[in-house]
């Protein structure tokens, strides 16, 4: 009898250990699976245009930076395409430049750094988000430019101008337009400007300073951003 128990003792400890291999094999596999399917995830760039000492333009009636609605849209659309399964990758995630100290020349050492992130990242497109401003305060909406001769870049720009326009707030419809701009060169990534409305514009400002427009306008943009990719990977 006492070497049964002693027998059923080592049987059950073997079985332990054997349990205890097992968990850690699949805790370690599952580990695995899980990075391989992350790194297959196309990667999107966000770039919230200006910071820090380059506050862009300003809202005519609150004096709101561009700059502080640039990134607060970002982080949600940056939300909005993690949710839908991309990697996503943000330029500037704080209200500071990229530029490193404001001496002389920090403009193009701010631009060179998003054109550094974006080469590095290999995405699938970028979307570079700001807001607009014109000497007539009449002008109103969304507008999407593009590359002139970048056929991607057209078709993602299309697409989210189509679902810009689509938003209930859209007073009138616009097409998007070539751009000979820093972000849409620097890369032959897909690449588009997404200038959200216009700061010069009293309606539109009282729209862009508002978190739940804020949040409208990035699902409004991640729409066609959803809809180009669907498209490339289906054509």
């Amino acid at each position: 009898m006492k070497g049964f128990f002693i027998r059923n003792r080592v049987a059950l400890g073997f079985a332990a250990v054997a349990l205890a291999v097992l968990l850690t094999f699949a805790v370690c596999f599952f580990a695995l699976a899980r990075t391989a399917a992350e790194a297959h995830r196309l990667t999107v760039v966000i770039d919230a245009g200006h910071g820090g000492i380059d506050g862009g333009v300003t809202g005519v009636k609150t004096g709101m930076a561009e700059s502080d609605i640039n990134l607060a849209v970002s982080r949600y659309l940056g939300q909005e395409l993690e949710e839908a399964g991309f990697q996503v990758v943000q330029t500037r995630l704080t209200e500071a430049g990229l530029y490193g100290t404001a001496a002389p020349g920090y403009k193009k050492r701010d631009m060179q750094k998003r054109a550094e992130i974006i080469a590095s990242a290999a995405p699938a497109l970028v979307i570079s988000v700001h807001q607009n401003f014109f000497s007539s305060s009449a002008r109103r909406g969304g507008q999407v430019f593009f590359r002139a001769g970048s056929e991607r870049s057209q078709a993602l720009a299309c697409m989210i101008q189509d679902s810009l326009n689509g938003m209930e707030e859209c007073v009138k419809k616009s097409s998007p337009l070539a751009g000979d701009y820093f972000i849409l060169n620097c890369s032959d990534y897909p690449s588009v400007i997404v200038e959200g409305g216009f700061l010069s514009n009293a309606q539109d400002e009282a729209l862009l300073v508002t978190r739940g427009y804020q949040k409208k306008l990035a699902a409004a943009i991640a729409r066609g951003a959803l809809a180009f990719l669907a498209s490339a990977a289906s054509g």
